[in-house]
């Protein structure tokens, strides 16, 4: 199977069928973020410090990674910053696009693996936004590698990512409540699940997803030379897991 292109497709359809993370931001977000006013999410529910990012965007250049949909991009656009979106699905580029378009924001739109920025010189940007979109590839490390190589010297790396505890339960038994534990980590939907539950997933067309290691998920981000400056977690709203701990972790990195 070729993943990177079945999640294409897979986040092309969430696109079509409304998921929430594919839903652009509505007029009076932007607005406000011209205002000054203006908040983002990395996880699903606490916004992000503000003192995570420059006090002052205008002119500062960010690439939102693997963070298409209409949602981070036109924000930061609107207060100031010279954005770049970069993700595998056209659709939720498009989002982006269309936000642009009804705001008028420049945004520029790439479409690509978020493991190879070769669209990008090193040292190009001076803030990355990356919400919780790497349990969509097999490997974390190339992106971490990666966002090293385009960031500039002093520049934060702004991630969030699923909890691997997450991955260790039986999904079927989590749908329903329970937590029964099941999967060994790291977790992929292709290598752990019955052929009948992942034969489910694609025929529903749900993106494929992998459960990293902390190891590669935190040290990988240290591997790669960059300094942990701040983390903080966040929980999901539907899964019985965030009733006992955080579900989502989200990393302030830079590099020095």
């Amino acid at each position: 199977m070729d993943i990177r292109d079945f999640n294409r497709r897979a986040w092309d359809y969430q696109v079509a069928h409304g998921n929430t993370w594919t839903v652009p931001v509505t007029p009076e977000v932007i607005a406000a973020a011209r205002r000054g006013a203006w908040s983002l999410l990395l996880t699903e529910q606490l916004p992000v410090p503000r003192m995570w990012f420059p006090a002052d965007l205008r002119g500062v250049e960010v690439l939102c990674l693997a963070s298409g949909g209409g949602q981070q991009g036109p924000v930061l656009a609107a207060a100031g910053a010279r954005v770049t979106v970069y993700d595998n699905s056209p659709r939720q580029l498009a989002q982006d696009r269309l936000v642009a378009e009804r705001e008028g924001l420049t945004i520029t739109t790439v479409e690509g693996d978020m493991r190879a920025l070769t669209a990008f010189g090193a040292a190009s940007f001076d803030l990355i936004v990356h919400p919780v979109s790497n349990l969509f590839v097999p490997e974390v490390r190339p992106v971490w590698a990666e966002a090293a190589r385009v960031l500039r010297p002093g520049g934060a790396l702004l991630a969030g990512f699923m909890n691997p505890a997450m991955y260790i339960f039986d999904y079927p038994a989590a749908e329903r409540g329970e937590l029964r534990v099941q999967h060994p980590l790291p977790y992929s939907d292709v290598g752990s699940l019955t052929p009948e539950l992942l034969q489910s997933l694609l025929d529903a067309q749900t993106p494929l997803e992998w459960g990293h290691t902390l190891t590669d998920l935190i040290g990988g981000q240290l591997e790669a030379g960059l300094r942990l400056a701040a983390l903080y977690e966040d929980r999901t709203r539907d899964h019985p897991l965030a009733r006992y701990m955080g579900t989502y972790i989200a990393t302030r990195a830079v590099k020095p």
